[in-house]
């Protein structure tokens, strides 16, 4: 079976400004109405990265527009989201990180 993919946001300065060695996928944890301000409009992943803190990663920067039908208790839409990555490859990425002075950017979020 196949599964579909549908593309919100893609980073296409990464491509430019970095040069690409591995990619990964994971799983970003959203609350309340992130993923329907997701579904509608999108979000931007312009000037964001990812920062390994505590043996997890964190994505900064990335922007999530309000959700136009929110009310109090929407979002805060350049707050700091965890990701869903499994143990062995944040402690390969944060190896990198230390050795070779990489960084880690986010190149594109989708549904899936």
């Amino acid at each position: 079976m196949k599964s579909s993919k549908k593309i919100i946001c893609q980073n296409k300065k990464a491509h430019h400004e970095y040069f690409i060695e591995e990619t990964y996928e994971s799983g970003i944890v959203l609350v309340g109405t992130e993923i329907k301000s997701i579904r509608f409009h999108g979000c931007s992943l312009n000037d964001s990265y990812i920062l390994i803190r505590n043996d997890e990663a964190y994505i900064i920067g990335m922007n999530i527009a309000p959700f136009f039908n929110g009310n109090i208790f929407n979002h805060e839409p350049l707050r700091t989201r965890k990701l869903l990555l499994h143990k062995k490859e944040i402690r390969k990425l944060k190896q990198k990180i230390q050795e070779k002075g990489f960084t880690i950017v986010c190149t594109k979020v989708y549904l899936k």
